[in-house]
């Protein structure tokens, strides 16, 4: 009984004071080499208080002091029962369920187990620290597709261990679409305000869009470059203008940089870049070391994930221009 009324006045004590008060007391006190006298005074300064106003006794300081150290805040806790709903049976009948459907939403377990769905969401995140990770939409692969990776992977390891110095002489290559009135995400877009000010954001029927092309190795990156016309506008990519891209632009750029008879080259399986046209100059350039559909290398379909500009450049790219116009909050 004494315990429980000495708890209640202490919280009055507390509450009696506000955040920012007892924030300052409590620096305030070790500024001052742990002197209650010292955070007394400082107290009075700071709130501009007359030797007549109180300032917190010795003890209220001592209790937000030990607090602090305690829970690294100033506040004590207030006493309650335990969530009866949050047990170790329940918390293990969330984990099996999730195991076993982990598609499925927390609203849907939450029904199944007769639990609130605020009970299972507090166990996923508390007591199982689960995190509701986004699934990514990725290449479908057909059955054929895993040894034919595996084979090519081999194959490039290999010829990386025969020259060590190979893997920092591969250029991989690839072009990606930018839209001009930009693509946003509304999953992931979000304005915070008081009141819905019902922002839109308006997108053409049929966006304009630009091709970039770049080249990514361990020296750096070529690129970008723009697929448009003398006017400046938008041309779609065809084999005459990637050969004049190739000709004009990339192989001009590569004489800067360190390259020599093993340098290898790879680009996808598109249409502009497996014309008869682009083989034969890509083929000149780099004899024996074109990685392409019919290359000298086999390059495998449905691969963007291992090449650099899919994995990594494309979507950082994208990210600052959607930024640069405005279209992504940060």
């Amino acid at each position: 009984m004494f315990l429980s009324l000495l708890n209640t006045r202490n919280l009055v004590i507390m509450e009696h004071w506000s955040s920012e008060q007892r924030a300052f007391v409590v620096k305030a006190y070790y500024k001052n080499n742990d002197s209650f006298v010292g955070a007394q005074r400082a107290f009075r300064r700071q709130f501009g208080l007359s030797p007549r106003d109180s300032v917190p006794s010795r003890g209220t300081i001592d209790l937000w002091v030990k607090n602090f150290e305690t829970t690294a805040s100033t506040t004590q806790k207030r006493g309650g029962s335990k969530k009866t709903r949050r047990t170790q049976e329940n918390v293990e009948r969330v984990r099996q369920a999730v195991g076993r459907s982990p598609r499925k939403s927390a609203r849907r377990h939450s029904k199944e187990l007769r639990l609130s769905d605020r009970t299972v969401r507090r166990i996923l995140k508390h007591d199982l620290r689960f995190h509701p990770y986004k699934i990514q939409i990725v290449q479908a692969l057909n059955p054929q597709d895993h040894n034919t990776r595996l084979r090519f992977c081999q194959h490039m390891l290999t010829l990386f261990n025969e020259n060590e110095d190979r893997v920092h002489n591969i250029w991989m290559s690839d072009e990606a679409h930018f839209h001009l009135s930009g693509f946003v995400n509304i999953q992931n877009f979000r304005y915070w305000a008081e009141s819905n000010p019902q922002h839109q954001h308006e997108r053409p029927l049929h966006s304009q869009k630009v091709t970039v092309w770049c080249a990514v190795s361990s020296f750096g990156i070529i690129g970008p470059y723009f697929f448009e016309n003398e006017s400046g506008s938008a041309v779609t990519v065809n084999s005459e203008r990637y050969c004049d891209m190739l000709a004009t632009f990339f192989f001009p750029a590569l004489e800067e940089y360190d390259t020599d008879e093993n340098t290898l080259f790879q680009q996808d399986g598109a249409t502009s870049h497996t014309a008869q046209i682009s083989m034969d100059l890509l083929k000149l350039a780099f004899p024996g070391r074109l990685i392409s559909r019919y290359g000298d290398i086999q390059w495998l379909a449905r691969s963007p994930d291992l090449t650099p500009p899919d994995f990594f450049l494309w979507g950082y790219l994208k990210t600052k221009v959607l930024i640069h116009q405005g279209l992504l909050l940060t």
